[in-house]
This record gives C-alpha cells, sequence and structure tokens, in this order.
C-alpha cells in the first residue's frame, strides 16, 4: 500500500474548496509547523535543562534535539523521506522518544506499536501501514524475524537497544552523525500525515487512524489549554502508561512547554515505585487511565509518600466509576482531570476540570458526566438516522472539530461508516444534560437486549462498585433463548472479603430495576485488561469463554 491515504473528511473538505465557484476560497496549500518544532524550541530556551529523566540517566533538550536530528539523517541517508511510514515496536525509553521525533523531522509518518502485541500482529501493522522502515527493540528479535520476512524490500531494519537482529542499533546510527547533522524539519502542510494511530482492535482488525502535524497542533494547544493549563518548564511529568498511544499524545504536550518528562525503570506497573518517583522529582502532572488511577489510590504508597506537587493527574479511555472517583479524590484532593476522546479524535472530545470533580453526592456534583465540550470541538447526540436528539435521551456521541483525525489510511469502506454528514460517528453511547455535560452510558458494543430493553452495563456496574466488598466489576450479556440477552457479571472482590451471588444479587435488587439484574455472578481474582491498562468487555468475554464460564448458546454469540 502506497500514496496518500483516504483521508475521510479532510478530503471532502478539500475538494469542496477546490470547486469554489469564481469568486469563491481559491485551493490554496495550508503550511503548517513540523511537529519536531516543538522539540526545536525547547532546545533553543531551554538547552541544559532536562528533558528525559530515567534512575540516574538524563537527557537535556539540546542533547534530545541533538540526537533526534542525527537519527533522522541516518534515516535520510536510506531513503526514508516525506510520508514514508516508519514501524517502531518498543517498550518506553529514551530510544523510543527519539524516534519519534527523527521520523517527524523528516515529514514521515510515526507507526508506533503496543510492545505486547505478537509477531504475526506486528506483521499486520507492518502490511496496513506499507511500511518503508522498521525500527525494533532489542528484546523482540521474534517480531524483527517476522516482519523483515514478510517484507523483504525494507530500507532500514535497525535495533533499539543491545540485540543480534538488524544491521545496526539507532544509538549507532545516532553518534555517527551527532556532528554537522542537519537540524533543519521538513517543510509540511496542515494535512500531511505525522502519525498513524492504531485503534485496539477490540472488535476486528486495527485500523490507522491517520493523525495530521496540523490537527496534532491544534490537539496539544487544547490540551495545554482545557487539560493542564498553567504548565511550564517548570513543571515535571512522570509517564504511567505506553507512550505509543495516548500517554505519547499527552508526552508531546509537555514537550510543547519543555516540561520535563520522567520514565519509570521497571518494566511493569509498580505503583510503590510510581509514588517515590513522584515525591523525588515533584512531578506535577500524570496521564493514564481509571483502573491505574484506581490502583495508585489503593497502594498503600500513596500514603507514605509525599505527592502534593501533583497539580494534574488525567485519565482517560473510559469514564471513572464513581465509587473509585471519590477514593481518588479523598487520596488525592482536587487534581483530577478527565478528558473523554478516541484515537481518532485525539483524546479531545470533553474535560472535566478539576473544580468539577465533586467528592459529595449533591446535585451539582453531576456524577458520572465525562465533562463539557473541548474548546473548538462540538458534540451531537444522534439517533440511527443521524437526527439530533434533545437533552437527555441516548443516543450515538458524533463529534466535529479540529481535532478529529483525517480518515482511517487506505480504507474507504472504514471511512464512510465512520464519518456521516461531517460527523466522526464515535460508536459510543451517551446523553447530553441541559448544560451540556456529557454522560456516557457505554459502547454500541456493550449494550444489549433482554426481553426488548435496552441494558447499559455500565449502570449496573456503577450500582454493584458501591457494594463495600467489590473492588471491579465488568457487565455485558449474552444470547439466552428465552429473552435474547441476559447478563452476566464478573467481579473482583477486596482483600480480606468474601461474598456469595446469591447475597450479591440480593443486595442489588432493591438499588436497579429487576430485567437489569444479572442472571448468572462469577468471581475472579482478577479482570483481564489490554495492554493500555483498560478492561474490554472483548477480553472478559474471552475469559468467560476460556474459563468455561458461558451455556452453549452464549459461547455461540457475539
Amino acid at each position: 500500500m502506497s500514496g496518500r491515504p483516504d483521508f475521510g473528511a479532510a478530503a471532502v473538505a478539500a475538494a469542496a474548496v477546490a470547486a469554489a465557484p469564481p469568486g469563491g476560497v481559491a485551493p490554496v496549500s495550508r503550511r503548517a509547523m513540523n511537529l519536531a518544532h516543538f522539540l526545536v524550541q525547547a532546545a533553543r530556551r531551554h538547552p541544559s535543562r532536562p528533558a528525559l529523566l530515567c534512575g540516574n540517566l538524563r537527557r537535556s533538550w539540546r542533547e534530545l534535539d541533538a540526537r533526534t536530528a542525527a537519527l533522522a539523517q541516518a534515516l535520510a541517508e536510506r531513503g526514508i523521506g516525506k510520508g514514508d511510514r516508519v514501524l517502531v515496536h518498543s517498550r518506553n525509553s529514551f530510544e523510543f522518544v527519539e524516534t519519534l521525533f527523527a521520523v517527524l523531522r523528516l515529514g514521515a509518518v510515526w507507526v508506533p506499536t503496543n510492545f505486547r502485541i505478537s509477531p504475526d500482529e506486528a506483521v499486520y501493522l507492518a502490511r496496513a501501514a506499507g511500511i518503508k522502515a522498521f525500527l525494533c527493540e532489542g528484546q523482540s528479535p521474534d517480531h524483527a524475524a517476522a516482519v523483515a520476512g514478510a517484507m523483504p524490500g525494507l530500507a532500514l531494519l535497525a535495533r533499539l537497544g543491545a540485540g543480534g537482529f538488524g544491521e545496526t542499533d539507532t544509538s549507532a546510527l545516532i553518534e555517527a552523525r551527532l556532528e554537522g547533522a542537519p537540524r533543519a524539519c521538513a517543510d509540511v502542510d496542515h494535512d500531511d500525515p505525522c502519525w498513524f494511530f492504531f485503534t485496539s482492535g477490540t472488535t476486528g482488525h486495527p485500523k490507522a487512524a491517520v493523525l495530521t502535524h496540523g490537527q496534532m497542533a491544534f490537539v496539544v494547544t487544547n490540551h495545554l489549554c482545557d487539560l493542564m493549563p498553567g504548565t511550564t518548564e517548570d513543571d515535571v511529568s512522570l509517564v504511567v502508561a505506553p507512550l505509543s498511544h495516548g500517554a505519547g499524545i499527552h508526552f508531546l504536550t509537555q514537550v510543547a512547554r519543555a516540561t520535563c518528562t520522567v520514565l519509570p525503570e521497571g518494566a511493569r506497573f509498580d505503583a510503590g515505585e510510581l509514588w517515590r518517583l513522584v515525591e523525588r522529582h515533584g512531578v506535577t502532572n500524570m496521564f493514564t487511565v481509571p483502573t491505574i488511577v484506581k490502583m495508585l489510590v489503593e497502594h498503600p504508597a500513596v500514603d507514605e509518600c509525599d505527592h502534593r506537587s501533583l497539580r494534574y493527574v488525567v485519565y482517560a479511555g473510559a469514564p471513572m466509576y464513581r465509587e473509585d472517583q471519590k477514593r481518588a479524590l479523598e487520596k488525592l484532593g482536587s487534581v483530577l482531570v478527565q478528558y473523554f476522546g478516541l484515537g481518532e479524535v485525539t483524546g479531545n472530545i470533553t474535560v472535566l476540570p478539576p473544580s468539577q470533580h465533586r467528592a459529595g453526592d449533591a446535585p451539582d456534583a453531576r456524577a458520572g458526566t465525562c465533562g463539557y465540550e473541548r474548546t473548538g470541538m462540538q458534540v451531537s447526540i444522534q439517533d440511527d438516522a443521524g437526527r439530533p436528539l434533545p437533552a437527555g435521551q441516548t443516543g450515538e456521541i458524533c463529534v466535529c472539530g479540529p481535532a478529529v483525525f483525517a480518515g482511517y489510511y487506505a480504507n474507504p469502506q472504514a471511512n464512510a461508516k465512520a464519518f456521516r454528514d461531517g460527523w466522526f460517528r464515535t460508536g459510543d453511547l451517551g446523553y447530553q444534560d441541559e448544560q451540556g455535560y456529557l454522560y456516557i452510558t457505554g459502547r454500541q458494543s456493550d449494550m444489549y437486549i433482554s426481553g426488548g430493553s435496552n441494558i447499559y452495563p455500565r449502570e449496573v456496574e456503577e450500582k454493584v462498585l458501591a457494594h463495600p466488598a467489590v473492588a471491579e466489576a465488568a457487565v455485558l450479556g449474552v444470547p439466552d433463548p428465552t429473552w435474547g440477552e441476559v447478563g452476566v457479571m464478573v467481579c473482583v472482590l477486596r482483600p480480606g472479603h468474601a461474598l456469595e451471588a446469591d447475597a450479591l444479587l440480593d443486595w442489588l435488587a432493591p438499588r436497579i430495576a429487576r430485567y437489569k439484574l444479572p442472571r448468572q455472578v462469577f468471581f475472579w481474582e482478577a479482570l483481564p485488561r489490554s495492554g493500555y491498562g483498560k478492561i474490554t468487555k472483548k477480553l472478559v468475554r474471552d475469559a468467560l469463554r476460556e474459563r468455561g464460564c458461558l451455556a452453549p448458546a452464549a459461547q455461540a454469540g457475539r
């Protein structure tokens, strides 16, 4: 696959301008800032200040700028240039960050993977993106071999770190070119792609959402405006999630303000280590997902370490359950920032700032909301025919604005399904209240119909999480010969608690309509999580099947 992707809404808009009648707007090239210029700016203003910290390792802004320029030169020597896709497979590291800015400098397209994917999945991403080069961590030789075997014409296969494959490693490429590497960033237009943001693929093969330089400049500006106002070079950010996805967008925002970023040394999530880093470095912000916030605030280290430096704990990926939100506010104070946004809108649909997070249950607390529209963005709740619905009615959450991606790469069928009358269809269900606050009731694929009634799993999950013994819960619909579908619930209990299914259902019965009660309840030690720490219904359903928990009719269901 090669050539310019089908840009969906962006292509439609460009065509409209090009077809303007005499006296209308003439088509012009919209020059944009290359995103790598954020790094150039930081290096100019604060050359000696730390850009990256990890244990005893340190990179200054000057060093990071020089190293990415050198790596960009090495890639250019292999024929990699504007529009070419570079697949990068790695855990969080200094080297991983260097690939981002090296690729951006060239006007090429960064294609990061979730480092937990299998070699076969890496091959799929490589083919779907039509890559020209592959930069792979030394710890993943099987991924390198699989991609190289599937795409023998690669211009470059290089390692990040030590290993036994590839022509060389990126550090060697950089060291050989540190002196005299050109520092200028390639010229780019507003709609030039810079990042292929692969969807999680929970309902099928991942799709490459095309993010562009102009779109991402707006997203970074909006993050600074709506999520972390007042961020400067005196702030410190802690990485708590893979930089290949949402945390990478958050990281770009830090670079735009020359904010130092701290990477944990451990390869695995360690809440104790994270809280020690907050205390040691005076961390002021972090980005994560609700399940990780929950684990952080329930770890003993939250009471042992000084975290008063925190100003913003940004969470996204899913709304936080109300009971978890209350505990987080109790432990951390007024620092929570929620945003709602898919990769296709680069996390840029709504915001619930610290001032709107209330610990109590007063009417103005708006329990369950994910906030109001981000600056420059508009939300529309629509029915199946695309008609807007009034306040209080549930429908599909649709959005428009400068943060919406350009479209899926080389996937016109997906683009046709994702866009309607200029609106991007998120696939999430929800409603807005009279003041415009958005409430998510679930994914379209999560909702199930039992006896003709729509049931939204999140409503049931919110109720059951108020039980003092329940730490986590997931509800999903499974096929049933009588009712069409019925609910199945999986719970994780808090340490030291015991509970029977009948007792939990008896407790739940007066708190929710009878038809919404799950028909089966299972207690597990843990719920399965995606590579980004999220609990998805697909993973729970797969685990139920693997454990033989579903009846034959449900086993054969969706």
